[in-house]
């Protein structure tokens, strides 16, 4: 049956925190703190925690940068995924990925619809893997962030969800029994 398996041992991930936004500072940043909040009081370690312009080289740069540090397990972004014409996190990140998860987006969408109706068109919510990093990048407001957390990314990233999660995949968990 699908859950929480409480037998299971949980491992904890080291998850950096992107906020894209051009408006945005540690203080007005609610999205990327209800990240921070929920991932913490799930088990998880905050890796790093960044808040950058809607710049393509800029987001680049500290996507590689987390890809290539051994010590970030996965990187959940927020902000930059709509239809203005600065919205470009899915062009700064899609490069890196050697594998898109397309499950992901049709995911966040089908739990979208229930919060925001068919707005969710609008967004261009993506994940994808690159080097045994995994990186999610969801929408910059709270209400987006809360419903990829609490619907999706809390089970995915939990070692003891079944029938199975993410964590067996992820470069530092790949050569040991999960």
């Amino acid at each position: 049956m699908a859950g929480i398996d409480e037998s299971r041992e949980f491992h904890p991930l080291n998850i950096a925190v992107l906020t894209v936004s051009d408006t945005r500072d540690l203080t007005t940043d609610t999205s990327g703190a209800l990240l921070v909040e929920r991932l913490t009081r799930a088990g998880h370690r905050l890796a790093a925690r960044a808040i950058l312009t809607d710049d393509v080289p800029k987001i680049a740069a500290q996507i590689a940068a987390w890809i290539a540090d051994a010590a970030v397990d996965v990187v959940l972004t927020t902000g930059g995924t709509g239809f203005s014409p600065r919205d470009v996190t899915p062009e700064a990140v899609r490069p890196y990925f050697e594998r898109e998860m397309d499950g992901f987006s049709v995911l966040f969408h089908q739990v979208s619809m229930g919060t925001v109706g068919v707005s969710t068109l609008q967004s261009r919510a993506l994940a994808g893997e690159a080097r045994g990093t995994f990186i999610f990048c969801v929408p910059g407001s709270t209400g987006a962030c809360r419903d990829a957390w609490d619907n999706i990314l809390a089970l995915e990233l939990d070692s003891r969800h079944r029938p199975c999660s993410l964590v067996p995949h992820i470069a530092r968990f790949q050569n040991q029994p999960i």
